[in-house]
């Protein structure tokens, strides 16, 4: 059966992909962005997932405020890059996985969660500046198959936290469901603090942002009861993008080892966020975290004994 095996959350702030395009990635102000994601791609590189599933927000490019889904699944055999006013990023052309994105759909809905399956549709920066951050610079195509997920967080009323990372368990019951021996990697993007216009305009909590990225790891289910206006005040008319993070922590075991993470400030006027979580393995015996041995847990998915293995990196990212 198809598992998904780890979950990556990452900003997706389009002057990365400017800075990207344009080859400013050694520039003392993006390098030290570019250089917190290094360790990253040498884990996708070791981790070489089948597919990936992307939650992202468009940036009215496949949809506008004539047309608003709350979650949008991505079902085409591929997604061209948007052009956002500047052109389309020169990327490769998404390639989807209308097989795996329709068993989710039927699945999804049927599990009661309302889907707008779309089958075609162009993907913006949401999408492609994290696939950048994660898989590097390819000049033909992505490393993996993508199935975008587009969540409304743009246009009042995004969904609340709590129904992003029920979703998220949704779409694992979907995965695990569907035949084929895959490894599929999830990622929740956008955010962290930011806001973007207004008299608050510049805003970055770097605070809030780090006790997000704790209970992301550690207690995901106190961050499902923060409300909508908690988010708008602490981390900015933009922070709330954070919600789709739970989309992917929903997808994972409730406990989870934590890989790897990444945080600095700012890069244009954004905070940039970036964490890997792994499925925790559950053989008896001990586990390696960074250099320490610790007792496997048991854990209570269904799934717990079809675990794949899993690479570690040792060392984390400043905190």
């Amino acid at each position: 059966m198809a598992k998904i095996i780890a979950g990556i959350g990452s900003s997706h702030v389009p002057a990365i992909g400017a800075a990207l395009d344009n080859g400013k990635t050694e520039e003392p102000y993006w390098k030290r962005v570019f250089s917190g994601f290094e360790k990253s791609k040498e884990w996708m590189a070791k981790t070489k997932p089948d597919v990936a599933i992307v939650v992202y927000n468009d940036h009215a490019s496949a949809f506008s405020v004539e047309m608003i889904p709350t979650f949008a699944l991505g079902c085409a055999a591929e997604f061209p890059p948007a052009d956002e006013g500047w052109g389309p990023r020169p990327v490769p052309v998404v390639k989807g996985h209308p097989a795996l994105a329709a068993h989710i759909a039927q699945s999804v809905i049927l599990d009661e969660f309302d889907l707008t399956i779309v089958n075609k549709m162009e993907v913006d920066h949401g999408l492609t500046v994290p696939m950048n951050l994660l898989f590097g610079q390819p000049k033909d195509a992505w490393a993996c198959p993508v199935i975008p997920l587009a969540v409304n967080v743009v246009m009042y009323p995004p969904p609340t936290g709590h129904r992003c990372y029920m979703l998220g368990k949704a779409l694992r019951r979907a995965v695990e469901s569907y035949p084929e021996d895959l490894k599929v990697v999830i990622f929740g993007t956008g955010g962290l603090s930011h806001q973007i216009s207004g008299p608050r305009a510049g805003l970055i909590n770097s605070k809030w942002d780090k006790s997000f990225l704790d209970n992301l790891s550690k207690d995901p289910k106190k961050l499902t009861r923060i409300p909508h206006l908690e988010y708008m005040r602490e981390a900015g008319a933009e922070g709330i993008e954070m919600v789709m993070w739970l989309i992917m922590r929903g997808a994972l075991d409730d406990k989870v080892d934590e890989v790897y993470r990444f945080y600095t400030v700012p890069a244009s006027n954004t905070a940039v966020g970036h964490i890997i979580l792994e499925n925790a393995r559950k053989a008896s015996g001990t586990r390696k975290v960074a250099g320490k041995s610790k007792r496997g847990s048991a854990g209570k998915s269904r799934q717990a004994a079809a675990r794949q293995p899993t690479y570690r990196i040792a060392s984390k990212g400043k905190r």
